[in-house]
């Protein structure tokens, strides 16, 4: 069977698809109307196995409240080029404030789930200036999830098997692409709650997903995320990036966990609130990992209160 096309991710809808030229590279992204010129820049940020999709509650209710929400590929995901290397903090930060530009923004507010959220973490703290506030969703703070998985036995089980089985070359790949993407399925249905798997929309979502893992270098570039981050461990490049990382940010910032999410243990997330002034850490019940799109309602509200500081 023949691999899925990456312009397999421009699902028909409510929402336009565009290409943006930035930091060397061409970003899938979508949003649901024509840019208005003075309508407030929101950037999606997806998680690890998704892709744009994963924000479809959010762009809707983000427009209709006057915001420009606009979902994007991450580099190597969906239709979103996908380059051999720039998987690196650095990068990943430097992508998302060269995409406020390309899209006509001075700053924006930056939105993330999950690996989506450390590219927020990073982003408002290597480029303050472009980034007005920050929500993370599932996403403590990189230093703060170092340390908890380092000292607490809790988020460590949680945590550092799958990651230390994605630094695996080759097996980590096909583990992620056989059988159909049969590995994403399983990973929503460990980390998702039991509420959402009822549901067609988790259906379609997982059918979707998988499809969009078998793109092209799609797991390999979605596995170099998380290598850079072990190998950066023992590299001065990342000891570099963790001593930068230790800045007080001083925007408003929101983080929100599913109340049921076994991957990301609370204790983590409000730990983060050493790293930014004025986190408000939210607990969503009856959701798991993927809290934007399983309580999609309660994210909204929350996302739309941060918009009115």
């Amino acid at each position: 069977m023949a691999a899925p096309d990456p312009s397999s991710v421009r699902l028909p809808g409510v929402w336009r698809h565009l290409d943006v030229r930035a930091n060397g590279l061409r970003f899938h992204a979508v949003e649901v109307d024509e840019p208005v010129a003075d309508r407030p820049l929101v950037l999606l940020l997806h998680g690890f196995g998704e892709f744009w999709w994963s924000w479809r509650h959010q762009l809707a209710a983000l427009t209709e409240a006057g915001h420009r929400a606009v979902a994007v590929d991450l580099r190597g995901y969906g239709d979103t080029d996908k380059p051999p290397r720039g998987y690196d903090g650095w990068t990943l930060a430097g992508d998302t404030n060269a995409l406020i530009r390309a899209l006509g923004y001075t700053e924006a507010t930056l939105v993330g789930h999950a690996d989506g959220g450390l590219v927020c973490w990073a982003t408002a703290t290597l480029h303050p200036r472009a980034v007005s506030r920050i929500a993370v969703l599932a996403s403590p703070h990189p230093r703060a999830l170092r340390h908890d998985v380092l000292v607490r036995r809790h988020q460590r089980a949680a945590f550092l098997p799958n990651f230390l089985e994605n630094q695996l070359p080759r097996y980590a790949e096909s583990r992620l692409t056989r059988r159909d993407a049969a590995f994403i399925a399983r990973y929503f249905d460990h980390r998702g709650g039991p509420s959402w798997r009822a549901t067609g929309d988790y259906a379609e979502t997982i059918r979707l997903n998988r499809s969009a893992m078998q793109i092209p270098y799609v797991a390999h570039s979605s596995l170099e995320y998380q290598r850079w981050a072990f190998r950066s461990q023992f590299r001065p490049d990342g000891f570099r990036f963790m001593r930068l990382m230790h800045r007080r940010l001083h925007i408003p910032a929101l983080a929100v966990r599913g109340a049921d999410d076994p991957f990301i243990t609370d204790h983590a997330v409000r730990a983060s609130s050493q790293w930014a002034e004025a986190l408000d850490v939210r607990t969503i019940e009856g959701s798991g990992h993927f809290v934007h799109q399983e309580q999609p309602d309660a994210v909204n509200a929350a996302l739309l209160e941060l918009l009115k500081t």
